[in-house]
C-alpha cells in the first residue's frame, strides 16, 4: 500500500471515529435533555376526607421515578384544615410558600409555620401539619419513597389537639377563637352559594358549589339550599341556580368525582297540619310569637309565611335549620334593600344554635369569596344591637 493510500485510509478512520463520537455525544445529550411539565397539565385533586380535616387541595408537581425517588406536591390547606397524624418511611421536607400554618410532632408542642420556613420530617416520626384557624397555608411537600410507599396514615387530629396551637395565629387584640367556634367545613360555602345564587352570579356560584361539594355537601343538601333560596330571592334565581348545579354535577362526574347523593326529605305532613307546624317553627326561630302591624294589614302574607315558608320548607329535614339560616343570611346580604330582614335573621341564626363568632364568620366568608358588598351588609347586621321585636 503506497503512502497516498495509507493517508486516505487514515483520514477515513479519523472521520469514522469522529462521527461515532459525535453520535454518541448526541445520544447522551438526548438522554440528559431537560424535561418541562407545563403548568395546568396536571389536574388538582381534593385531599381525601379519610386523611384530612377541612378543605385541602393537592396539586401534583412531579412523581417519584428512577431519576429521583421523591415526589413533589403543592398542598393548600384552607383555614382550619389539617392532615391526620402520619409518618413517612423515607422522610419529608415541607417548604412553606404562603399563609400561616401549624405542625406538631407527637408528644411535642404545636409550632407555627410562616412563608420561607422549611420543615424536615424524619423517617418514622409521627406528626401532622395544616393551616392556622384564620389563614390558609400552601406548602411544597417533597416526600421520599421507600419500597414504593411514602406515607403511613393514622388517626385524625382532634379539635383539642388542633386548638392547642390556634391562639398563636389570632391577633393579640382579638379574642381567642377556637375551632369549635368556627363553622364546620361543609357549612362554610353555604353563605357564598346562596349569595351568588341570589344575585345570579353564575361563575361565582360555580366556584362556591364546587367548594361546598368538595367540603362534604351532599347533592341533596346542595339542591335544598337552592330550593330554600326561592322563598327569599324568588323562583327565577332559584331555578337558574338549580340549572347551574346540574351543570356542576355533570362536569364533576366527567372528571370522575362521585358526589354522595345524600337523603331525600321525609314526606311532608298533610296540608291541614301545616299552619300549626309553621306557627310552631316560626315561634322557635323568633324566640317568641310573631306579631306585627304588617301581618294585620296583609294577613295573607302571615298565612303564607306560616304555612309554606316555616311549615313546608322548614319541615324538609334533609337540611338542618342552622344551614338554612346560613343560606338565608348569604342571600339577604347579597340583595340591597333587605337589611331589615338580614338583621332579623342574624338573631334567628343564633336562636337555632349558631354562635356569635360563627354568624360573624359569614361576613368573612363572603369577603373571601369576593362578595364585598354582601360582606359589608352582613358585618353591619351583626354589629347592630339585638332587636326586641321580630
Amino acid at each position: 500500500m503506497n503512502h497516498k493510500t495509507l493517508l486516505t485510509a487514515g483520514c477515513l478512520a479519523v472521520l469514522h471515529a469522529g462521527a461515532a463520537e459525535t453520535a454518541s455525544a448526541q445520544g447522551n445529550s438526548a438522554a440528559r435533555a431537560q424535561e418541562i411539565t407545563r403548568a395546568g397539565t396536571q389536574a388538582s385533586t381534593v385531599g381525601p376526607a379519610d386523611y384530612f380535616t377541612g378543605r385541602v387541595r393537592v396539586d401534583p408537581v412531579w412523581p417519584a421515578d428512577d431519576h429521583l425517588t421523591a415526589s413533589g406536591g403543592m398542598v393548600t390547606f384552607e383555614p382550619g384544615a389539617r392532615s391526620a397524624w402520619h409518618t413517612h418511611p423515607a422522610g419529608q421536607r415541607l417548604v412553606v410558600m404562603s399563609g400561616a400554618g401549624l405542625t406538631q410532632e407527637w408528644g411535642k408542642p404545636v409550632q407555627m409555620l410562616r412563608p420561607g420556613d422549611v420543615v424536615w420530617c424524619p423517617p418514622g416520626v409521627k406528626h401532622w401539619h395544616g393551616a392556622s384557624l384564620t389563614t390558609a397555608m400552601t406548602h411544597l411537600a417533597v416526600t421520599g419513597s421507600l419500597e414504593g410507599k411514602n406515607v403511613n396514615w393514622m388517626e385524625k387530629v382532634s379539635d383539642d389537639q388542633y386548638n392547642a396551637g390556634v391562639t398563636a395565629d389570632v391577633p393579640k387584640e382579638a379574642p381567642a377563637m377556637k375551632a369549635s367556634h368556627s363553622l364546620p367545613p361543609k357549612q362554610r360555602s353555604i353563605p357564598t352559594i346562596a349569595a351568588a345564587a341570589a344575585v345570579g352570579e353564575m361563575p361565582r356560584l360555580d366556584t362556591a358549589l364546587n367548594q361546598g361539594l368538595d367540603d362534604g355537601l351532599t347533592v341533596s343538601e346542595a339542591k335544598e339550599i337552592l330550593v330554600h333560596l326561592y322563598a327569599y330571592a324568588g323562583f327565577p334565581r332559584s331555578l337558574n341556580a338549580l340549572s347551574q348545579l346540574m351543570k356542576v354535577l355533570d362536569a364533576r362526574k366527567q372528571r370522575g368525582i362521585k358526589d354522595p347523593p345524600g337523603r331525600e326529605p321525609t314526606p311532608m305532613l298533610p296540608t291541614s297540619d301545616m299552619l300549626a307546624l309553621g306557627t310552631a317553627n316560626q315561634t322557635k326561630l323568633l324566640g317568641q310569637p310573631a306579631r306585627a302591624p304588617l301581618y294585620e294589614f296583609a294577613p295573607a302574607v302571615d298565612d303564607f309565611l306560616k304555612r309554606h315558608l316555616f311549615g313546608d320548607l322548614f319541615a324538609r329535614d334533609n337540611l338542618d335549620w342552622q344551614s338554612r339560616e346560613l343560606a338565608t343570611l348569604g342571600a339577604l346580604a347579597a340583595m340591597p334593600g333587605a337589611e331589615s330582614q338580614l338583621s332579623s335573621h342574624v338573631r334567628f341564626a343564633m336562636n337555632v344554635g349558631l354562635t356569635a363568632p360563627q354568624v360573624k364568620q359569614v361576613s368573612d366568608l363572603l369577603a373571601g369569596a369576593g362578595q364585598a358588598d354582601a360582606a359589608r351588609r352582613a358585618a353591619a347586621a351583626v354589629a347592630q344591637p339585638p332587636q326586641t321585636n321580630p
